[in-house]
């Protein structure tokens, strides 16, 4: 269970009276050390570790580590706003005690995420997790709204053997085939005991579309614990997979072509513990604010992908006709819509019906692509939104009149011009704060800038093992 609530100095009183025990608890299961992780504006999960011994330290004065990786790029140069990137200053990591786990798959260690504030006490205006928190409390307090979410994991599982920066696939096979399951049962059968070590729910977890490819579908948690739970699958995937002599890429795209990993993400509305997307009298059951939150989310679809597609290599994988939600649609199933409906099976619809926001991948950070989609469809409650007509089948096939008629329009075919929506969507700006947001810009555009004029087998490779 999340707290929801800021570090403090000097450690929150309900974590101080925590530690010893935990700590000690840690060392009896022969834990030696403890990753504290966050993930940046670019989507690189970065981390500092600790001896298992400085948890109370940890807890009561945070860790040091600079803010200079708010502007980090995914190739480890720097770019700058007018307050991020420069060497001066300090940040304090203060690991969140009710997600710290032992990890199955790294034996010796513990995971924990962390929040990260000022050498002041006050909370850090570029903490992607504190601005996801923030949003979630604003939405409790003003709207009376709590969010269930999940975040699918694809990943493509190469040789470990294979040359430096090439990806050779661990296994061919077709799409969903029983063979590439048969073939590296003994890893996924390791995978699914270290989640069921850590306590992680898993759904499902099968082969995908692409060669080399899985997925794993993760039960739904409150947002920050679900963004929590996104990087400690991955943290886990890449873990065991490297046990059986494997590599791990969870870039949206692995080679210039085909079909690339996703990371769609997954999120219902609640009031009163009554879920908003079943059992209304708007269409296939979803409540008005149901729908206005799903409007809100699709008029800002062009500009989100700044935060949900944020690598170049995202746009190798957003192409029509491969399930990956190019064209601004809604429908009910529709694996081509980029906002999909999904009501459930009869008798489980009141547990299960959720949105399924499909341009997203793995390079987002999870924090603040929550927020920000969350962000979104508050406005759109606010502002009651109304959806617009539902589509079916696969949008690319529309014509300009009836693709108009629709309000369907293809998102943004590059970073730069998902930056220009970006910039000019005022409501995800204001949601984000000036030094966030700016800190996006700067960011993406300095992605950009780091791949201009490589082709797109060269994008692709820039960024295959960075995620």
């Amino acid at each position: 269970m999340t707290t929801l609530a800021d570090p403090v100095p000097g450690g929150r009183p309900e974590d101080l009276r925590r530690v010893a025990g935990l700590t000690a608890d840690l060392d009896t299961r022969g834990v030696r050390g403890i990753v504290l992780a966050y993930v940046d504006t670019a989507g690189v999960c970065r981390v500092k570790t600790i001896p298992t011994a400085r948890l109370q330290a940890a807890v009561s004065w945070g860790v040091g580590m600079s803010p200079v990786f708010d502007t980090f790029l995914a190739g480890d140069s720097i770019v700058t706003t007018d307050v991020l990137g420069s060497p001066d200053g300090d940040l304090r990591l203060y690991p969140d005690l009710d997600q710290l786990v032992v990890l199955a798959g790294q034996p010796g260690w513990a995971w924990a995420p962390v929040d990260r504030i000022t050498q002041e006490g006050a909370r850090h205006p570029g903490c992607a997790r504190t601005f996801l928190r923030r949003i979630v409390t604003d939405a409790s307090e003003r709207h009376g709204l709590a969010f269930k979410a999940a975040i699918e994991i694809e990943w493509a599982l190469g040789l470990g053997s294979a040359p430096a920066g090439q990806f050779v696939p661990a296994v061919s096979g077709p799409a969903y085939g029983a063979t590439r399951q048969v073939e590296l049962s003994d890893c996924t059968a390791d995978l699914l005991a270290a989640f069921a070590a850590q306590d992680v729910s898993v759904e499902q977890l099968h082969p995908e579309y692409a060669a080399g490819q899985f997925e794993v579908s993760v039960g739904a948690l409150d947002p920050v614990a679900a963004a929590d739970r996104s990087v400690l699958v991955r943290q886990t995937i890449r873990a065991v997979a490297q046990r059986h002599g494997l590599r791990v890429s969870f870039a949206p795209a692995v080679s210039a072509e085909g079909v690339g990993n996703g990371g769609h993400l997954h999120l219902s509305c609640w009031r009163a513990g009554r879920n908003l997307h079943a059992g209304g009298e708007r269409r296939y059951g979803m409540t008005p604010q149901a729908e206005s939150f799903a409007a809100g989310i699709l008029a800002r679809l062009p500009a989100l992908t700044a935060v949900t597609a944020p690598s170049p290599a995202s746009y190798l994988r957003l192409k029509p006709s491969q399930w990956a939600g190019v064209f601004t649609g809604w429908g009910r199933e529709t694996r081509e819509a980029a906002l999909r409906m999904v009501t459930g099976t009869t008798g489980h619809g009141e547990q299960d019906a959720n949105m399924e926001v499909k341009p997203v991948d793995l390079a987002a950070n999870p924090y603040l692509a929550l927020g920000c989609v969350i962000a979104a469809g508050l406005d759109g409650v606010t502002a009651r939104r109304e959806l617009p007509a539902e589509i079916t089948g696969d949008p690319a096939r529309y014509g300009t009149d009836e693709a108009a008629a629709l309000g369907v329009r293809r998102l943004p075919r590059s970073l730069p011009q998902a930056v220009e929506e970006f910039r000019a969507d005022e409501v995800l700006r204001a949601a984000l704060g000036p030094v966030l947001a700016d800190a996006v810009t700067a960011v993406r555009l300095g992605e950009a800038a780091a791949v201009e004029g490589l082709d797109d087998a060269r994008v692709a490779a820039a960024y295959r093992w960075v995620y």
